[in-house]
C-alpha cells in the first residue's frame, strides 16, 4: 500500500472544501465518543465525557485531518502540542507532537499551478535543477532544493495555496474544535488570543516580509562562529514563495548522542541568543519548534530557520522579564511574584485565592535556578512537583487567566528553547548569563 505522503495529497484550498474537512472531523469525533461510550457501558463503567472526548483514537483523528488541512489548522495543533508542555495527556500529547513532524506535501501538478502563478509558465527556465519532491513540508509550505545556472543552491519554500485566504476561518474552526473537544474551558475568554494568532499567522503567510526578516537577523548575527543564517533570494521571492540558501545541516535531535560538553556549548549559545533577543534586540523568532534548528557538525554551528515568526518584542514586555530575571537573580520571592503579576504570567485572583501555595512555586523554582554552577535541564523531578501543585491551582476555575499575547509569544520561545535543552540533557550556567544583564 501507498503511503499518502510520499505521493502526495492535494492541499483543499476552498472555503467550501476546508469547511467540510471541519465538518467530517467533528462528526468522526462525535461518532467515536458514542463507540467509546457503548463500550465502557457494556464493561458496567460510568466514563465522563472528558474520558470520551480524549481517546487515543479522537486524538489520532484530530491530528491526521489537521496534517491534511495544514496552514492554520496544523499550525495551532503544533503549537497546543509544544506549548502546552508536560501539562497535557501523554497520550494526546505523543499524538499531537505528530503534527510538529508530519505533513503531507502537494502532488507535482498542484506545485507547477502555484510556481506558474507566481513565477510565469516558463519558471522551470530559471533553473539548472528543481528537485519535484520536497525536502521538508510543514505547516504553511513546503520546501525544494533548487540549483541556479550559475551553481547556487537554493533552497524554495512554496506556500500552499488557500492557507493566506483561510487562516481566520481556520483559527475560529480550530477554537470550536478544542472548545467541543473540552480542552479549552467555556469560561476562559480567548478572543484576544484568536485576534493575536489571526494576526501572526497572517504574516507568517507573507513570504516578502519573512525574507525581510531573514535579512534583518543575518544582520544581527553578524560573522559568528556558533549560528549561520541563510541569505534570502529577492529576484525569486514573491509574497508566496520564499527563495534562500541552501544551508547543509542535520536534525537538532542528533545532539542527543553527542559528546556532554558539545551539547552544553550548543545550548548555552541558544540560550544566550534568546536572551540577546529579548534584552537587547527587541526582535525575537517566536517558533521554537526543533525542525527550525539544524545542527553542522563538521562546523559546530547552528543552522537557523524559518523567520515567518518573528516579531518586535514591546519595550514593556522585555522590561517585565527584565524584572523577573533580575528578582529570580536575587532570589526574591515577593519580587518574583509581583513580577510575574506585572508581565501576566499570573492573574491577580490566582494570587489572592491561592498565595501561600503559589509561594510554594516560586520557592520550588528558585531553588532550582540559585542552585551553584550549570542549572541541569535534564533533571525534570521539580517539573512533576510544580505540575502537581499548578494542577491544583487550575481546579479553581475563577482563576483561570490568560496572559497578554505579547507575553505568550515571547514565553513560547523561553519555554521551547529550555524544552530542547532538556531533550539534549545540557547543563549550563544560566545564572551566570542572565547575571551578565545586571545594571
Amino acid at each position: 500500500m501507498t503511503d499518502d505522503r510520499s505521493r502526495g495529497r492535494a492541499v483543499p484550498s476552498g472555503r467550501l472544501s476546508r469547511l467540510g474537512v471541519f465538518g467530517r472531523l467533528a462528526g468522526g469525533v462525535a461518532g467515536g465518543v458514542a463507540a467509546e461510550g457503548a463500550r465502557r457501558l457494556a464493561r458496567g463503567e460510568r466514563p465522563s465525557m472528558g474520558d470520551l472526548l480524549l481517546t487515543p483514537a479522537n486524538a489520532t483523528r484530530v491530528a491526521e485531518q489537521l496534517s491534511h488541512l495544514r496552514g492554520a489548522a496544523m499550525k495551532l495543533g503544533q503549537m497546543v502540542s509544544m506549548d502546552a508542555g508536560d501539562m497535557l495527556p501523554a497520550e494526546l500529547a505523543t499524538i499531537l507532537a505528530r503534527l510538529r513532524d508530519n505533513a503531507h506535501h502537494m502532488p507535482p501538478a498542484q506545485l507547477d499551478k502555484v510556481l506558474a502563478a507566481e513565477w510565469g509558465r516558463d519558471w522551470r527556465r530559471k533553473f539548472a535543477h528543481f528537485q519535484a519532491h520536497p525536502v521538508a513540508a510543514a505547516s504553511i509550505g513546503q520546501v525544494h532544493r533548487a540549483r541556479l545556472p550559475n551553481g547556487r543552491e537554493l533552497a524554495i519554500k512554496v506556500q500552499y495555496p488557500g492557507v493566506a485566504g483561510s487562516i481566520d476561518a481556520d483559527v475560529d474552526n480550530v477554537a470550536t474544535l478544542l472548545r467541543v473537544s473540552g480542552l479549552l474551558p467555556k469560561e476562559l475568554d480567548i478572543a484576544p488570543l484568536l485576534g493575536e494568532a489571526k494576526r501572526q499567522l497572517n504574516e507568517e503567510a507573507d513570504y516578502e516580509r519573512e525574507a525581510g526578516m531573514l535579512a534583518r537577523y543575518r544582520d544581527l548575527i553578524g560573522h559568528s562562529l556558533d549560528f549561520v543564517v541563510p541569505a534570502p533570494e529577492p529576484s525569486l521571492t514573491t509574497s508566496r514563495v520564499l527563495a534562500m540558501d541552501f544551508v547543509e545541516g542535520v536534525p537538532v535531535e542528533t545532539l542527543e548522542t553527542a559528546p556532554q560538553d558539545v551539547r552544553d556549548r550548543v545550548m548555552h549559545n541558544l540560550i544566550s541568543l534568546v536572551l540577546r533577543e529579548l534584552l537587547d534586540w527587541g526582535l525575537m523568532q517566536t517558533d521554537p519548534n526543533f525542525a527550525n534548528y539544524r545542527w553542522q557538525p563538521d562546523t559546530g554551528r547552528l543552522v537557523l530557520l524559518d523567520f515567518g515568526a518573528a516579531r518586535p518584542v514591546a519595550a514593556e514586555t522585555a522590561a517585565g522579564y527584565r524584572a523577573l530575571l533580575m528578582a529570580g537573580l536575587a532570589g526574591d520571592r515577593d519580587a518574583v511574584r509581583e513580577a510575574a503579576l506585572a508581565v501576566g504570567f499570573l492573574g491577580a485572583a490566582a494570587v489572592e485565592r491561592h498565595g501561600p501555595l503559589i509561594d510554594r512555586m516560586i520557592d520550588v523554582i528558585l531553588g532550582e535556578l540559585n542552585q551553584p554552577g550549570p542549572f541541569d535541564f535534564g533533571d525534570r523531578a521539580f517539573v512533576g512537583v510544580l505540575r502537581e501543585q499548578g494542577m491544583e491551582v487550575a481546579r479553581d476555575r475563577a482563576t483561570w487567566h490568560l496572559p497578554p499575547a505579547d507575553t505568550l509569544f515571547t514565553q513560547r520561545k523561553i519555554s521551547g528553547t529550555a524544552l530542547l535543552a532538556a531533550r539534549l540533557k545540557a547543563r549550563v550556567d544560566v545564572r551566570t548569563m542572565v547575571a551578565g544583564y545586571q545594571g
